[in-house]
Parts: structure tokens; C-alpha cells; sequence
């Protein structure tokens, strides 16, 4: 009779496993860096969704993604690409720039 008893604790289990969300990516968005300049250099994203921005440095020398309106540092290895994560964010205009060639490397991520 104590086998009877395990039954409904599991399907009580499976029962809060099928009620948990899922947690999705967030949604991407790409920057690349090519003559020392990003490309956008006017990136749109959601407001109050954190999302992954996925710079891709084509360049061959590094760069620094850099921005203190967002709190983020990241150096970018040439031909190599680097993942940040931002946000949620409110609306209105954070810029960048890449540290290491900052007269030709900036940008703004517009939050709308």
C-alpha cells in the first residue's frame, strides 16, 4: 500500500514541472566593427527587455566596446565576436564606444 502513497506525490511533481516557465533567450541583436567603426552606429532595442548584443569585431586588431551610460566593458579579440547582455533598459539613448579607436568607433543604442 505504500507504493499507492508515491503516486500522487509524482504526479504532483510532474504536475508543478509542466507550470514552470521556460526560460527563452533573450532576442539578439548584432554590431559589427569594420574600419575601426560599428556598424549600425544607431542600433534600435526593446524598453524593458534584457537583451543579448552579439558584437562581431571583423577587424583584425582588437577593440573595447565601451559604455558608461550601460555599465559595459567587453575587449573584442580581432575576428572574433563577443556576447553582452543589457537591460532591461528604459527608453531613450545610451552610447558607445570602442575604446581603443574612440574618434571613429561610436555609437548609440536607441531604447524605445
Amino acid at each position: 500500500m505504500r507504493t499507492f502513497g508515491f503516486f500522487p506525490v509524482a504526479g504532483l511533481s510532474l504536475g508543478l514541472l509542466t507550470a514552470l516557465p521556460l526560460h527563452a533567450e533573450p532576442p539578439a541583436f548584432e554590431l559589427r566593427i569594420k574600419d575601426h567603426q560599428f556598424t549600425p552606429s544607431e542600433l534600435k532595442i526593446p524598453a524593458g527587455v534584457k537583451v543579448r548584443l552579439v558584437v562581431h569585431n571583423d577587424d583584425p586588431t582588437p577593440e573595447e566596446f565601451e559604455s558608461h551610460a550601460l555599465n559595459r566593458e567587453k575587449v573584442i579579440p580581432g575576428g572574433s565576436k563577443a556576447v553582452i547582455f543589457i537591460g532591461p533598459l528604459k527608453s531613450g539613448r545610451y552610447p558607445f564606444v570602442g575604446e581603443i579607436h574612440e574618434a571613429s568607433a561610436q555609437g548609440v543604442l536607441m531604447v524605445e
